[in-house]
């Protein structure tokens, strides 16, 4: 069995023959079109090529995530903290004896001085007499009489002077030349050394209502805020060495957290008021924490706004109680207008067509505005 192949080839046209017209009007694509380029264009010389920089790189971009970079933000600067008071400055306690060893050695002074004037000699008859005393010795005014009536009143002095009355909240602070030496916080008759500075501190939970205090609120209308601080002294030595008042600390640092945060307006509601409270209380709490001060609670009892905005706050309030009022009457107008339209027509009383409804309709509202009286021109 044979196989023949054939090869066939297209006819070469003639030029200028009709074959030649049949071949070039036939395309091999249906939608094919043809343009022609200049010569001058294929045989120019290209420009040399700008270097164009790249972009930069984008910062924080996950590799192989597929996410679009992300632009690093400017991170705020942190408020830095409050300098710390000396962390030596600690209370701590002072050593005190009972009052009655003072009372004791004051009385033995006395006493010491009696019995030198009776060695002496000084004595008047008549208070030996009196005293039941042997008549005295006369030995004269010397050196050993001096030194015993030194001693006698050293004693005295260091007895009585050094007696003290400690009271319930309150505490004392000593001090030697300068130095802390501790806190007394004992109550009763006691000794302390006559040579100490005492420095009174009052240590009850004590509450302190301001005067009125510039503030604002979220939209930064002025405010007079007047606020109710509950705290007390935690640390005397620090409140009372640390700092050189610790109650006009206090009222700063009170002023700085109403500047900061935002107070409602009168007439917000009270959870609002509550969680500016919170806010307040947690500010004042840590600013005055290194002072040995402890804050329970600060909370504005009275808010108004302030005088230069005092008239245009209150015409504004004014309008949108005006405007509330006058958008409520109206809802429940047309709410009884459209509930007497309604039962009318559902029970066959009157049949209306459009143009009689539009009617009835505005009579109704007329009426009914009318008789409320509370919707102005």
């Amino acid at each position: 069995m044979s196989t023949t192949s054939s090869t066939t080839t297209s006819p070469t046209p003639e030029p200028g023959g009709p074959v030649e017209g049949a071949f070039r009007s036939a395309r091999l694509i249906q939608n094919e079109s043809t343009t022609e380029i200049p010569v001058h264009l294929l045989f120019r010389d290209d420009p040399v090529p700008v270097p164009v920089p790249a972009p930069p790189a984008p910062v924080g971009r996950r590799r192989g995530a597929g996410e679009e970079p992300r632009l690093r933000r400017p991170v705020a600067a942190k408020p830095k903290p409050l300098p710390e008071v000396d962390p030596e400055l600690t209370e701590r306690r002072a050593g005190v004896v009972p009052g009655a060893v003072g009372v004791l050695a004051g009385a033995c002074g006395v006493a010491g001085c009696a019995l030198t004037s009776w060695w002496a000699g000084v004595t008047p008859s008549l208070a030996d007499d009196v005293l039941g005393l042997p008549a005295s010795a006369g030995a004269g005014l010397g050196p050993a009489q001096w030194a015993a009536y030194a001693g006698s009143l050293a004693l005295a002095l260091f007895g009585f002077g050094g007696l003290a009355r400690g009271r319930t909240g309150r505490a004392w602070v000593l001090g030697l030349f300068g130095r802390y030496r501790g806190t007394v916080r004992r109550t009763g008759l006691m000794w302390v050394n006559p040579l100490l500075l005492r420095r009174r501190v009052d240590v009850r939970l004590r509450h302190w209502r301001s005067e009125p205090m510039p503030a604002a609120d979220g939209n930064g209308v002025a405010l007079r805020a007047v606020t109710l601080v509950v705290w007390r002294v935690r640390d005397t030595a620090r409140a009372t060495l640390g700092i050189e008042d610790h109650e006009t600390y206090l009222r700063e640092c009170v002023e700085a957290a109403l500047a900061r945060v935002p107070v409602d307006p009168p007439g917000a509601a009270r959870g609002a008021a509550d969680a500016s409270g919170d806010a307040l209380t947690r500010l004042v709490a840590a600013d005055v924490t290194p002072v040995g001060l402890e804050v329970f609670s600060v909370r504005p009892v009275r808010v108004e706004y302030a005088p230069e905005v005092a008239a245009a706050m209150h015409r504004r309030r004014i309008a949108a109680l005006d405007a509330r009022q006058r958008a409520s009457v109206l809802t429940s107008v047309v709410d009884s207008v459209e509930d007497t339209v309604t039962r009318l027509t559902t029970r066959g009383l009157v049949e209306l067509d459009d143009y009689d409804r539009k009617v009835l309709v505005r009579d109704l509202t007329v009426a009914f505005c009318a008789g409320r009286g509370d919707l102005g021109p």
